[in-house]
């Protein structure tokens, strides 16, 4: 590190000497004012120098950036990081990944992304695609994933990397507010895999509306249509990242034996608010802009005589559920109903599937599907941490954790399939270390087969 206490005093010594013998009086003539103005311009310019020379040692540059830029800025080896270590929680390595959290961490942008898949058989040799091999018990058991997204392409890439399989089917739903980069982006990433596919109706998603639940139904109607007959179909955001490799997601999947997995618990009276009264999609003068806002009119019972149930937007379903909830009087009566209910996505899956006779039923009788039992989604709370989670190594957003290096290892030993959030921007090198691990697997479990 530069002292630019030090920079600063070696460049005022020689003027604070040349004032001292020249006397007070003579810096007032012109030709000194003169003097005084081009040293303090000396000044400047070298103390901006120091600054941005500071600024570059202490950057990061997260992968795959030293694919799309010049070698010069490629990662030095000195920041080389130990994925084996930190899942051992070697505290060298972990302080490491701490100390590389305190830079200017520097990802990708849109733009980047944009020219990046514009070049597709240049971007899948640079990102491994063409050599992703996968097991015959995986090639007859497809999944299908729906990823809605509208931000952050750099992150959805990565995501898209370690979700990838080529037998698999791949749905990209992205808003239709989104940047015009960022939709350029995904749209040039979809057509260099010819099973990554755009959503072939849009929304307009709002939080907490039934746009956010239609999105993904957008997509499983795609999914349902495309000549891949896939077993499950998995719901992404961009701010997931898997736990397991697609061999090891297959084995777990199997013994569902054809039920779904999902939160579905009974709603406590909180909770009920959202859908005993109507709600508006009104202005609100903060970060969503939009909100559902409850209104006085209460709503009439849910259609069919359906019991409520909550859970989480993100689900595992197997093909015969989404076939129903395509072709089923029932859903589509509970989708009408559920449009002016606040965060529909979140009671919509949880109910249905607690429908009598439904395939991959969960019954009514059964206990809660709790966000513990439930491997969908691993989110940590901040009020349940010390509690039911070890405390979070990242940061908090919103009371949910983004995950830092050190939890590393727990993430892929809780049990869980996918987790949620993570960020680069937080902790660049838990996602590196994730996307090895997950690499590390994948070619063991083919290794395995062939051998």
């Amino acid at each position: 590190m530069i002292d630019m206490s030090a920079v600063i005093a070696i460049i005022l010594l020689p003027l604070l000497a040349h004032r001292m013998k020249m006397g007070c009086a003579a810096l007032h003539r012109p030709r000194h004012k003169f003097y005084l103005f081009f040293v303090s311009l000396f000044i400047v310019s070298v103390l901006k120098l120091v600054y941005v020379k500071v600024l570059v040692r202490k950057r990061f540059y997260i992968e795959p950036y030293g694919i799309t830029v010049s070698s010069s800025k490629a990662q030095p080896n000195k920041d080389a990081i130990d994925c084996t270590a930190i899942y051992q929680l070697d505290p060298v390595e972990i302080g490491k990944s701490l100390e590389i959290r305190r830079r200017d961490i520097v990802d990708l942008d849109d733009e980047s992304i944009v020219s990046f898949t514009a070049d597709c058989p240049r971007y899948i040799e640079a990102r491994g695609y063409n050599g992703i091999a996968v097991t015959d018990e995986e090639q007859n058991f497809p999944l299908a994933y729906s990823l809605v997204v509208h931000k952050n392409i750099p992150m959805v890439e990565r995501i898209i990397r370690a979700i990838y399989a080529p037998h698999n089917i791949y749905c990209i739903h992205y808003d239709q507010k989104s940047s015009k980069s960022f939709i350029a982006a995904v749209t040039n990433l979809a057509k260099c895999f010819p099973n990554i596919i755009i959503a072939s109706k849009l929304e307009s998603v709002q939080y907490a509306h039934v746009t956010r639940l239609n999105a993904d139904l957008n997509c499983l109607s795609d999914l349902m249509s495309s000549e891949v007959k896939w077993k499950y179909a998995i719901n992404l955001c961009g701010q997931d990242f898997p736990l397991r490799s697609n061999y090891e997601l297959v084995q777990e999947l199997k013994k569902l034996k054809g039920a779904n997995m999902l939160e579905s618990s009974r709603p406590t009276e909180l909770k009920k608010q959202r859908f005993i009264f109507q709600h508006e999609l009104k202005e609100v003068p903060y970060e969503y802009q939009k909100l559902p806002i409850r209104t006085t009119h209460a709503k009439r019972p849910p259609p069919h005589g359906i019991e409520m149930f909550i859970g989480s937007a993100y689900f595992v379903l197997s093909r015969d559920f989404v076939h129903y909830v395509q072709t089923s009087q029932v859903a589509k009566d509970f989708l009408e109903w559920s449009a002016d209910t606040y965060s529909p996505d979140e009671h919509f899956w949880a109910t249905l599937v607690r429908v009598p006779g439904v395939p991959g039923e969960i019954s009514r009788a059964e206990p809660d599907m709790t966000d513990l039992k439930s491997k969908t989604r691993l989110v940590k709370w901040n009020y349940l941490e010390g509690s039911l989670y070890p405390p979070c190594t990242g940061t908090h957003m919103r009371s949910v954790c983004i995950y830092g290096a050190a939890e590393l290892r727990w993430l892929l030993n809780y049990g869980h399939w996918f987790a949620n959030k993570f960020d680069s921007k937080v902790d660049p090198v838990l996602i590196k270390c994730l996307e090895e691990k997950l690499e590390e697997k994948r070619i063991r479990h083919w290794l395995n087969t062939v051998s």
